[in-house]
């Protein structure tokens, strides 16, 4: 397969077997080809050149409508449900052999209790948490009995218990239904533990293949990036006495009890529509130059918590400070004039604006000074945009080049280089490396530990365990909208991790 953007070559003459009874494990760097390669054989993209066979037969494959008909199927890494619909409704879209709402509703229902995939088919899908979401989609491809399966990042928004399920459910399928798996990762040890064999792309071919059995961590990062790779970036063991300090910690020592918090939040709660409770007299602080892990399954309040810090969202109660001043919730601007910057979770829902340039994106918090008289200063605009590509390593034919014409890792880039140049005193992160690549991951971690030396506070929200072990200097535990227990350095273990994450005590025996 080939395919052609412009000047660049997204996928190169990538030559790609699917096994019956196989998962297939594809890798590579953000911008490698591999979603263009899945979009391809779904019919989302149309090849310049190449065939797809399957069972030998060569076939056309023009739309989703022909993918499925061949019995293919897809789960996309960002999700392509309807906010406004329900469940059921997502589930419906596209069937082409009638319109039964009882029959879709049922249907959904056997999937989900024959694959543990528990959702309620009425639900409106704009009120699920990503989890959840993943759920409705993995169901939504299922639904139409596909031989073929291509996941493309299918956990970047799951927590590991639900990957864990997920893979199950792959494993299962492959075994007694013969499904052939097309598996696109970032995650090395997730590719090792659910596939059969694995492929790495780079630049837009095929640079590597192997037998899973016969790879391990380190030869597949270093077969993905083309360098070593430090493992704490890469692997899900937790090791607490193996945690990369932030600059600040290296050169000063620790941030004490005895510094004043940067930020505090107090007692906050905030109600929704329907009732239910997003936050609960929730408590914390960050201190300069500390990074504070809020760890977490999701769904527990972390949105709530990181729309409060975006000025999306106006507490019911309790109380945001910053720098020892209050700063009203649910005020346009006030928190980013405060000096908090927010790395959201979704940067395509809430991180940037794709039909924009790359220096229009890069330049939002900065308007004040990037407008003379109510008019745009292009060249400051362009000329911010330059320093901070060349920077932030951010790679794009220029500074004028669309935002969506960027590889994922790249845009999380400039939604990093926005939110830092900005000169916060606080920068909230919210799953600031999903969906990342090894080599992405390794770099928005050190720009975190970057801007904690310089004495950034920075609270760090993630569903990602090993993120927030290597990264934090203090983890609290977010459970039901409330903080469960706070753990530091000398008792971070994955166990009592796990116990506050269920809601339990962390000094309680496990059961």
């Amino acid at each position: 397969m080939t395919k052609r953007f412009g000047s660049v070559v997204a996928c190169d003459e990538v030559d790609l077997e699917l096994r019956a009874g196989e998962i297939h494990g594809i890798l590579g760097e953000n911008g490698a080809g591999k979603s263009t390669l899945m979009r391809l054989i779904f019919g989302l993209a149309l090849p310049d050149s190449g065939v797809v066979k399957i069972d030998g037969t060569p076939c056309r494959i023009s739309d989703p409508i022909d993918a499925a008909q061949q019995g293919i199927g897809m789960v996309h890494q960002h999700y392509s449900l309807v906010d406004a619909l329900a469940v059921w409704e997502n589930v419906a879209l596209g069937e082409t052999t009638g319109f039964d709402p009882d029959a879709t509703r049922r249907r959904i229902r056997d999937i989900s209790r024959r694959y543990g995939l528990e959702v309620d088919p009425d639900a409106p899908v704009r009120d699920l948490p990503s989890g959840i979401r993943q759920r409705v989609e993995i169901i939504k491809c299922l639904s139409h009995a596909p031989r073929i399966i291509l996941l493309d990042e299918p956990t970047s928004a799951l927590t590991p218990a639900e990957s864990d399920q997920l893979f199950e459910v792959l494993r299962e399928g492959a075994r007694t239904e013969g499904w052939a798996v097309a598996l696109v990762s970032h995650k090395l040890d997730e590719l090792l533990g659910a596939t059969d064999r694995i492929s790495v792309m780079h630049h837009g071919r095929v640079t590597h293949r192997t037998m899973t059995a016969a790879s391990d961590v380190p030869a597949l990062a270093r077969a993905m990036v083309g360098r070593p790779v430090p493992l704490g970036a890469v692997t899900t063991t937790a090791d607490p006495n193996g945690r990369h300090p932030s600059s600040k910690q290296a050169a000063d020592g620790a941030v004490t009890e005895l510094d004043p918090p940067v930020l505090r939040i107090a007692e906050a709660s905030v109600q929704a529509e329907d009732g239910g409770v997003l936050l609960d007299g929730l408590s914390i602080e960050v201190r300069a130059g500390e990074i504070v892990g809020v760890a977490g399954v999701e769904g527990n309040g972390q949105t709530a918590l990181s729309d409060v810090m975006a000025g999306l969202l106006r507490l019911d109660e309790g109380a945001v400070t910053v720098g020892g001043e209050t700063v009203p919730t649910g005020a346009a601007g006030a928190m980013a004039k405060a000096g908090v910057a927010v790395i959201p979770a979704d940067r395509h829902r809430s991180g940037c604006v794709l039909s924009m340039t790359v220096a229009e994106n890069l330049m939002i918090p900065l308007l004040d000074r990037m407008q003379h008289r109510g008019l745009l200063r292009r060249e400051a605009i362009r000329a911010n945009a330059i320093e901070l590509i060349d920077e932030y390593g951010i790679r794009t034919p220029g500074p004028d080049t669309p935002l969506d014409r960027l590889s994922g890792g790249n845009q999380q880039r400039v939604v990093v280089a926005r939110a830092l140049s900005a000169s916060p005193k606080v920068v909230v992160a919210h799953q600031p490396t999903r969906g990342l690549d090894v080599g992405a991951i390794e770099y928005v971690a050190d720009r975190l530990r970057r801007a904690a030396g310089e004495g950034i506070g920075i609270l760090l929200l993630s569903t990602d365990l090993r993120e927030i072990i290597s990264l934090a200097d203090r983890v609290a535990v977010i459970h039901r909208g409330a903080i469960a227990g706070e753990l530091t350095p000398p008792d971070l273990d994955m166990q009592r991790l796990g116990l506050l994450m269920g809601g339990k005590d962390a000094a309680d025996p496990p059961a």
